[in-house]
């Protein structure tokens, strides 16, 4: 999956993308993500509760 991901971006970019480069990618964003849904839980109670 991470190969053929590697490909498309690849195709669509023009340039040669390595597999590390995709993986290193891949965590980054995931890490990102987590972070982001862990504020919006601790603090969306709070935003909600001040726009109302």
């Amino acid at each position: 999956m991470i190969a053929a991901l590697a490909r498309a971006i690849s195709r669509a970019t023009g340039t040669n993308v390595d597999l590390e480069t995709v993986k290193i990618l891949m965590i980054f964003s995931g890490a990102g993500l987590l972070v982001s849904l862990v504020a919006a839980m601790i603090y969306g109670q709070a935003l909600n509760a001040a726009l109302f």
